[in-house]
C-alpha cells in the first residue's frame, strides 16, 4: 500500500534551499586557477540537469534524527562524479550536444574535455575527504572503480549483437544504478539512519537506478531531439546496443536485418531503418515493463524505512522518474 500522495513540486520546493546549497558547492569546487578548466566547468553547470542524485541523497539524509551538513557535501560530490562521467561519455560518443547545449568537447576539444572530467573527479574526491567517515570513502572508491569498468565494457560492446541480457544489466548497474544507490545509501548513512535502513535505501537506489536507465534507453527511441537534447536513436547510431534493441533481436524476422543495418560504417538511412524496426517490434513496451518491475522492487524496499516522510517523498520521486518523457 502506498503512503498518502505527495506532489513532486512540493518535494522540490521543500528541498530547494538545500539543493541551492549543493549548487553553490558545485560552483565553488568546479572553479580552477586555470581559465579553460573554469570555463568548461561553468558551461557544464549552466547546462543544468535533473540533480536527481543530490535530491535522493538529501531526502535519504533525513532518515535519522539529525540532518548533517555533510549530506550536502556528499550530494555535491556524487553530482560532480556524475558530471565527470558525462564529460568523458561525450568524448567517447563524439557528442556535439547534451541537454540541447554544446558539450564540453565540442566547445573546447577532446583533450580539454578529458582533463575537465579528470579534474571534476579529483575535486569530488577532495570534497569527500572533508567528510569524516571511512565507510563513505570506501564506498565511493569502490563505486568509481566499478563505474570505470562499466564504461570500458560499454566501449568493448559497441556494435556487439552477441552480448546477452546479463551483460547489458551488469553494464547499466555499474554505469547508472551504482551512483544512485550510493546517493541513497550514503545520504542515509551520514544522516544517521539505522543499519537496516541504510541497506534498504541502498537497495531502493539500486532498483530505482536500474529502472532509470532502462527508461532512458526507451526514451532514446521515443523522445524528441528537442526535449531529450540529443538525436533520436543516438545510442544505436553510436553502436550502443541497449535493452530495446536486444529485445527486438529475439524476433527471428528482425534479427538478421538488424545485424546487417547496425555496423560501424552504417549510414543515416540504415540507422533510421533499424530504429523503425525496433520501435515497431513491441520491444519498447517490453522494456518499459522491465522498468516497472524494478520500480516495484524499489518501492518494496522502502517498507523497511520507518520515517513516513522519507517513504512518501521517495515514492513520489520514483514514480515521477518512471513516468517522465525526458
Amino acid at each position: 500500500m502506498r503512503d498518502e500522495h505527495v506532489d513532486f513540486q512540493q518535494i522540490y520546493e521543500e528541498y530547494r534551499p538545500r539543493l541551492e546549497q549543493v549548487e553553490q558547492i558545485l560552483k565553488e569546487r568546479a572553479r580552477s586557477n586555470q581559465a579553460e578548466l573554469t570555463s568548461a566547468g561553468e558551461q557544464l553547470l549552466e547546462a543544468g540537469g535533473k540533480r536527481i542524485r543530490p535530491l535522493f541523497a538529501l531526502i535519504c539524509g533525513t532518515v535519522g534524527e539529525n540532518v548533517s551538513d555533510d549530506v550536502a557535501k556528499i550530494a555535491a560530490a556524487l553530482e560532480m562524479t556524475h558530471m565527470a562521467t558525462l564529460v568523458h561519455d561525450d568524448v567517447i560518443d563524439q557528442a556535439a550536444l547534451r541537454r540541447g547545449r554544446p558539450t564540453v568537447r565540442s566547445a573546447f576539444g577532446n583533450l580539454a574535455a578529458m582533463y575537465t572530467g579528470d579534474y571534476l573527479f579529483a575535486r569530488a574526491i577532495q570534497l569527500l575527504a572533508e567528510v569524516d567517515n571511512q565507510e563513505v570513502h570506501r564506498a565511493m572508491a569502490n563505486g568509481i572503480v566499478k563505474m570505470c569498468q562499466g564504461e570500458i565494457e560499454q566501449i568493448q560492446d559497441f556494435y556487439n549483437w552477441s552480448q546477452g541480457f546479463k551483460t547489458y544489466f551488469r553494464r547499466i548497474q555499474r554505469k547508472t544504478a551504482l551512483l544512485i544507490a550510493l546517493s541513497c545509501g550514503l545520504g542515509a548513512l551520514v544522516g544517521g539512519g539505522r543499519n537496516e535502513e541504510v541497506h534498504a535505501l541502498r537497495r531502493f537506489g539500486y532498483y530505482t537506478g536500474m529502472a532509470f536507465q532502462v527508461i532512458d534507453d526507451v526514451l532514446d527511441f521515443t523522445g524528441s531531439a528537442e526535449v531529450v537534447g540529443k538525436p533520436v536513436g543516438g545510442d544505436l547510431r553510436q553502436g550502443n546496443i541497449t535493452l530495446p534493441a536486444l529485445l527486438a533481436l529475439r524476433n527471428p524476422g528482425l534479427a538478421k536485418r538488424l545485424q546487417e543495418l547496425v555496423h560501424p560504417a552504417m549510414s543515416a538511412r540504415e540507422a533510421t531503418e533499424a530504429i523503425d524496426l525496433i520501435v515497431g517490434s513491441g520491444a519498447l513496451g517490453e522494456a518499459k515493463r522491465v522498468a516497472d518491475w524494478y520500480i516495484a522492487k524499489a518501492l518494496l524496499a522502502l517498507q523497511a524505512v520507518s520515517r513516513v516522510s522519507v517513504r512518501q517523498q521517495l515514492t513520489t520521486l520514483t514514480l515521477f522518474l518512471a513516468d517522465r518523457t525526458f
